[in-house]
């Protein structure tokens, strides 16, 4: 989660990640981390068109846990905001000669 008021919660993911461990993810993450930042009634919740991000299953939870997600356009991923919060994540740890190609 990355908000104007800065990030989240940053979870390392060990192994291939499924539908239902992001859901785990997000029950676990995302309402603790809006509290922590202390966001306001209302914000939207954003993510892109992965099958695992759009599959019936994470589309019931989101409805039932009354999130309101912000439509996102197929083959859209330069609107993804971490994107850029990615590279410049790689280009610091590249100057630490750790090894990371970016």
């Amino acid at each position: 989660m990355i908000t104007r008021t800065g990030p989240g919660r940053l979870i390392r993911v060990k192994e291939r990640m499924n539908g239902a461990m992001y859901r785990e993810i997000l029950s676990d993450n995302l309402l603790p981390s809006a509290r922590a930042l202390k966001m306001k009634r209302g914000w939207v919740f954003q993510h892109y068109n992965d099958p695992k991000h759009t599959a019936r299953a994470m589309n019931e939870w989101l409805r039932k846990k009354h999130f309101e997600v912000l439509e996102w356009p197929s083959q859209s991923p330069d609107l993804n905001p971490i994107e850029g919060v990615e590279m410049k994540h790689c280009e610091a740890l590249s100057s630490y000669n750790a090894g990371i190609n970016c």
